[in-house]
């Protein structure tokens, strides 16, 4: 090593005298010659060791080529980094649909980071972040000018432990700090219930259990309603589903897809490019269907949307998806580290890529804001209107019924009510569910 660092100051002081000499003529050469790849990583060499050497305290050589690596790759785009051993290791266990932390997806914007997803059911879901959230410190550090890897970093740690991070939202005036307990996020990837006559799959992330799930849930649904005549469609529902693995979201695709083309990725070279169709079988027999996304939809959820608006298979109503239609393909590396890398687009059956634009839905709907300070005044003006004519003392009895047809209508009124607590609940859903209530309606009856 001393005759390495010898041989470099020698060769360095040779270059500052011939600089002194000939000036003119040798920066002439130099702007006209480009550095080869070869040069460059000599020059990347000689910049390790002079670190190595004179940086003002001790570096860790492990942690300073990581470093090189790790930047050399999210220089690309937001999604490609280097994962060491544990973050290689974490991703597995994603996968596989459990791991420890926040329960929120996110990715880097302005030097921030910014939500693409709480996910279902954690911690974070239950204090309140919400997608295009933007956390700017984490327990009182800034985030800025850190990767998006290291700003994960600092909010992981121990289950149980307590985290503070400041959030700035679009449409509050202010940065607030949000409280966190950390904990272990297990990941159920599909929920499914039946809402009236519907029956709803709530879909949260695209792990190895979501086709599964699916099928299954489905399946139990349409079973308890009495078979697949007794529902009148489903809803898909995608929201802050922040994607997963592209396998997966072919196959909830073709679940309700008998033919054609579900998904094309393009890379750099046109003969690296695959095609994904469908095959034939549709769960729900062709039933009605209702796709629900909004901003924190990304990735495979936007595949899903698209297949199936560019199909004309489903209604997509909501919000515009998050715009993530790039594929990362993860390198395992020596020594148990990992490369995730954006190997190429994907692009829906109609030949549009989403990349930057998302799914645009085919019936915008917002999810209204609730003012809490607003629930007693709503209630107070409902209550003056809450008795009816069969309130009134000694009203006349409806002789024109059978008991059997005034238990039918209540029963009707029950699930009209039933609808309406939705709305204030889930005002998204609940419209998604009245556009199949629409269908059912207007479809021929036997």
């Amino acid at each position: 090593m001393k005759k390495f660092v010898m041989a470099a100051c020698v060769g360095t002081f040779a270059s500052v005298v011939a600089t002194t000499q000939f000036v003119g003529p040798l920066l002439a050469q130099e702007e006209e010659r480009s550095l080869t790849v070869y040069e460059q990583l000599d020059l990347f060499g000689d910049i390790f060791e002079r670190i190595r050497a004179q940086y003002v305290e001790d570096v860790d050589e492990k942690d300073l080529i990581e470093a090189a690596i790790n930047g050399m790759l999210t220089s690309l785009d937001p999604h490609s980094s280097y994962l060491p051993p544990d973050d290689a290791e974490d991703m597995r266990v994603q996968t596989r649909g459990e791991f420890g932390g926040l329960g929120i997806e996110v990715t880097q914007e302005d030097g921030f980071v910014k939500v693409v997803s709480p996910i279902d059911g954690t911690p974070a879901m239950e204090a309140g972040i919400e997608a295009g959230d933007f956390v700017t410190h984490v327990d009182g550090e800034s985030v800025l000018g850190l990767t998006l890897d290291q700003a994960v970093d600092l909010m992981r740690g121990p289950v149980g432990s307590e985290i503070l991070i400041t959030v700035v939202r679009e449409g509050e005036d202010e940065p607030f700090e949000v409280s966190i307990t950390r904990d272990t996020i297990k990941l159920t990837a599909v929920r499914a219930r039946t809402e009236g006559d519907t029956a709803v799959l709530r879909v949260t992330t695209f792990n190895d259990q979501t086709y599964p799930n699916l099928e299954e849930g489905l399946a139990e649904q349409i079973e308890a309603a009495g078979g697949i005549d007794a529902i009148n469609g489903v809803v898909l529902d995608l929201r802050n589903n922040p994607g997963g693995l592209l396998t997966q979201a072919i196959r909830v695709s073709d679940a309700f897809l008998e033919k054609g083309e579900i998904v094309s990725t393009r890379g750099r070279d046109p003969a690296d490019g695959d095609r994904y169709n469908a095959t034939p079988g549709d769960l729900i027999d062709g039933k009605p269907l209702v796709v629900l996304i909004n901003g924190g939809s990304a990735s495979a959820s936007e595949i899903v949307a698209g297949a199936l608006q560019d199909h004309r298979r489903a209604i997509v109503v909501g919000t515009k998806s998050f715009g993530k239609g790039s594929v990362q393909t993860v390198m395992p590396l020596r020594g148990e580290g990992a490369m995730r890398l954006t190997t190429a687009r994907y692009y829906t059956p109609s030949g549009r890529s989403i990349q930057a634009l998302g799914v645009s839905p085919d019936i915008v709907v917002e999810q209204p804001r609730r003012d809490p300070n607003a629930e007693e005044e709503e209630e107070e003006a409902t209550n003056i209107f809450s008795r009816s004519e069969a309130d009134l003392r000694g009203s006349l009895d409806n002789d024109s019924l059978t008991e059997e047809e005034i238990e039918q209508i209540e029963a009707d009124r029950a699930k009209a009510e039933a609808a309406a607590a939705l709305r204030e609940e889930d005002y998204q859903l609940a419209y998604a569910i009245d556009i199949l209530k629409g269908l059912s309606a207007l479809a021929p009856q036997d």
